[in-house]
């Protein structure tokens, strides 16, 4: 990096004088990210830097401003980001977003780097920050889970996340199935699923979707009543366009019957909404302005700007920005991956400290704080970010002293 000794000291004193005196290492490096330095050069510079700030921090304040006049010129060559960047149609209320986890295991890493941003948005507009636990599948959760997620999410939002669960909002799910079959925009469908792709492969409707509406009601009762349809005899599905380009597009499942026994709601609902049901459900009825996510996502939020369509809300569809993936070389980030080594004994339980959980971090020092700081630093890029274990680490530790 081009003149990096000058640059970073003179970053340092501006950060310095703008705090009394004190500079941070962790918004140094921020502010060297815009001027050229890699993410992958952190290890290389970081000691320097924290040398830099420590002689700077000796200065008396005067001192510091006598030598930020010799330097001054080499702060803001670059356009300089200070904090996110603006979002668009926000209200005088603020934002409304969210994080929606799966109750597969406890939080790690990966879930901090999507969450904290939307996080950080709200801390920056105002509004309301929705911590939505997604358990809508009886067969992927880890019952630990959901105090692990309610605690975790406590420290890391400094207790300002509204909490669901979407099990306890199934009647509500429920209610919009039958406004959507009223509307013919759902239909039940009790073609086998090998039938079903052949129909989604030529482009053809199935022979369910154009009965008529008593009739799909009854099939829908049919689907919720214990000595109704079975298990993979009958699936809810979304009326789209057969012939979309896109064949993930046409007539998608919204919901279906899974007799296992869910966590929480033992055996008391059969018919389980799946994701683009319960989400668009729950972001309408929550009034969600704006949403990041993976983005592994596009699809379903396209799903799901259909649902909108049809409810004839389209213009309340939620403002969406899709955040690229962080590959890590050498660390697993899969929450059932590791939930699966916790009971094989390979670990001794979530805050084992091999692991990237926030359970560990926590136990290790971390403060959220360097998870926001981290967080906006990236901001909404939708690029893949390969790294190392400690790459990332070498990152966070600066905005953890920061």
């Amino acid at each position: 990096m081009k003149d990096f000794e000058e640059k970073a000291k003179a970053y340092a004193l501006k950060n310095a004088i703008s705090h009394g005196g004190k500079a941070a290492q962790g918004a140094i490096i921020s502010a060297l990210f815009n001027e050229g330095l890699k993410k992958d050069e952190v290890g290389k510079y970081a000691k320097e830097v924290s040398k830099i700030v420590s002689e700077i921090n000796k200065l008396s304040l005067e001192q510091q401003e006598k030598e930020f006049e010799k330097l001054k010129e080499l702060v803001g060559e670059r356009p300089h980001r200070e904090g996110l960047p603006e979002l668009p149609n926000v209200s005088k209320t603020g934002v409304i977003m969210r994080f929606a986890p799966s109750p597969s295991g406890a939080f790690h890493i990966g879930h901090a780097m999507t969450a904290c941003i939307s996080f950080d948005y709200v801390m920056k507009y105002g509004g309301k920050f929705y911590v939505r636990i997604e358990d809508t599948n009886p067969e992927n959760i880890y019952e630990p889970a959901y105090k692990m997620i309610e605690e975790e999410s406590k420290w890391l939002f400094n207790k300002k996340a509204i909490i669901l669960i979407q099990s306890e909002r199934m009647e509500l799910y429920y209610k919009y199935v039958e406004k959507l079959i009223k509307k013919d925009f759902a239909y039940v469908c009790t073609c086998p699923s090998e039938k079903f792709k052949e129909f989604v492969n030529a482009k053809k409707e199935c022979p369910c979707r154009n009965l008529e509406m008593k009739e799909q009601m009854k099939r829908w009762e049919k689907m919720l009543d214990k000595n109704g349809y079975v298990e993979g005899e009958a699936v809810l599905r979304f009326k789209s366009n057969m012939k979309d380009k896109n064949p993930a597009m046409r007539d998608f499942p919204l919901a279906r019957i899974n007799l296992t026994s869910h966590p929480k709601q033992k055996k008391k609902y059969r018919v389980w909404p799946l994701m683009n049901l319960s989400v668009t459900v729950d972001d309408i009825e929550l009034g969600m302005t704006h949403i990041i996510r993976a983005k592994e996502h596009r699809d379903n939020a396209e799903r799901q700007r259909m649902i909108y369509k049809c409810l004839g809300l389209e213009k309340k569809f939620p403002w969406t920005a899709f955040l690229g993936r962080y590959k890590f070389t050498d660390m697993e980030l899969s929450a059932t991956k590791i939930t699966q080594g916790i009971k094989d004994k390979v670990y001794s339980g979530w805050d084992d400290p091999v692991l990237p959980t926030i359970a560990t971090l926590r136990k290790k020092g971390y403060k959220p704080q360097a998870f926001w700081k981290f967080s906006e630093q990236v901001g909404l890029s939708e690029s893949d970010k390969v790294m190392k274990k400690r790459e990332y680490f070498e990152l966070l530790d600066t905005f953890n002293e920061g």
